[in-house]
């Protein structure tokens, strides 16, 4: 198998994912579509054939010009699986070599129990009998913690309330298949640049908003992960020096001023809901009209600005991404995350593109598997040990075919 660049990998998992979810394609086709040029599509093709993964179909019909080769997948039995671990609940979908999303479910499910690591193993390995596919690679995990390497057994998350959990190995004693683990919002970056607004883009910057506050990195076409894993940890930028103790310690995080917890507390704090009530409670009253809500969510967003102008300075990325259970507010914070984004970054940052995308569970399961299916692309290495067995079994089944 054939690895070059980071962009290239990326670019390789884009045309599986675009021939998967619109049918066999020309080079051309593929080009316009993906934006990207004919030469870059002529090389990646290339390499996708050679590793048998595509092929070359029949030619389509002329209309005076030459006449095109299509490209189809080799392979329609090959598939991944997602997961995407909260504390309260797992979200896991079932993904074609395609990366598109044959099955989900959610499943209900306590982090902070004793036995939550059996009851993680036993939910993955229920969803993985009942698989669409003849050959499922591997498993691909993202949670809200800190991964040095994909390949790590351990994990720790503070959101999870885990430290030094075995995850991997037990999921793979559970399934017999291999696992990598990710930080969630680099998983979900992953999917942003494969299926999402980041596609095609090689610098973007996903910005998550909701239990706690995130971002995924794009660079150069790669993810950015820094020494130990975790880099994208906006929640954690210093904000106010007397500002309430965040969960890591430390006093005046973002995460402490706007993540949720802290959003229904200051908003039962100014009587925007009662005492009782939760962040869906803060969004009802936001959205009918109530001006304490609001204003609780604009200063919310005001701050978030502030803190991305600091990071679009620093990393210069073409678009901003924002997605998470937050989005589905951002109306709201909008009115103070706008002024203050345009207002903090230098003048030729001013006319940065901001998406906001619809929070959906298993959009973020979905970026989980892509941690799989990237892995036979994997020019880095970062996927370690457990994509060298992904790639095993991704060679073992195409042998199976051509030899059939």
């Amino acid at each position: 198998m054939a690895f070059s660049s980071a962009r290239s990998d990326n670019t390789r998992s884009a045309v599986l994912a675009h021939i998967g979810a619109h049918g066999s394609a020309s080079r051309a086709d593929l080009a316009r579509s993906l934006r990207l040029s004919p030469a870059l599509i002529t090389r990646v093709s290339k390499v996708l054939i050679a590793d048998g993964l595509v092929r070359e179909l029949d030619m389509t019909p002329s209309n005076g010009g030459r006449p095109a080769q299509l490209l189809g997948l080799v392979d329609a039995s090959i598939g991944a699986i997602g997961l995407k671990i909260a504390p309260d609940h797992v979200t896991l979908v079932e993904v074609g070599l395609d990366g598109v999303v044959a099955r989900s479910t959610t499943e209900p499910f306590d982090a902070h129990d004793h036995l939550a690591l059996s009851a993680v193993a036993d939910i993955t390995s229920r969803f993985q009998a009942d698989s669409r596919h003849a050959t499922i690679l591997g498993i691909g995990v993202g949670l809200p913690g800190n991964v040095q390497d994909q390949s790590e057994d351990v994990v720790d998350s503070t959101q999870l309330g885990w430290s030094r959990v075995p995850l991997g190995g037990a999921l793979r004693a559970a399934t017999g298949l291999p696992v990598l683990i990710d930080n969630n919002v680099n998983a979900l970056a992953l999917a942003e640049s494969l299926y999402g607004a980041g596609r095609a883009k090689d610098d973007f910057l996903v910005v998550t908003i909701g239990t706690g506050i995130g971002a995924g990195v794009m660079a150069n076409g790669s993810i950015v992960r820094g020494h130990t894993g975790n880099a994208g940890e906006i929640g954690h930028i210093p904000t106010r020096a007397d500002g309430p103790e965040c969960q890591c310690g430390a006093r005046g995080c973002l995460e402490s001023l706007i993540g949720q917890r802290a959003l229904v507390n200051t908003a039962r704090d100014k009587g925007a809901i009662g005492p009782d009530g939760g962040i869906a409670a803060l969004h009802r009253a936001a959205a009918s009209g109530d001006s304490a809500a609001q204003a609780v969510l604009e200063e919310a967003g005001y701050l978030l600005g502030r803190a991305v102008a600091g990071v679009v300075n620093t990393l210069d990325p073409e678009l901003i991404v924002v997605l998470g259970e937050g989005a589905e507010s951002w109306t709201h914070w909008a009115v103070g995350f706008e002024p203050a984004l345009r207002g903090g970054v230098i003048p030729r940052n001013r006319g940065i593109r901001v998406a906001v995308e619809a929070w959906q569970d298993d959009r973020w399961a979905q970026g989980a598997a892509c941690l799989v299916l990237g892995t036979p692309f994997d020019s880095d290495g970062v996927s370690g040990e457990q994509g060298r067995l992904v790639r095993e079994r991704l060679m073992e089944r195409v042998d199976q075919d051509s030899s059939s």
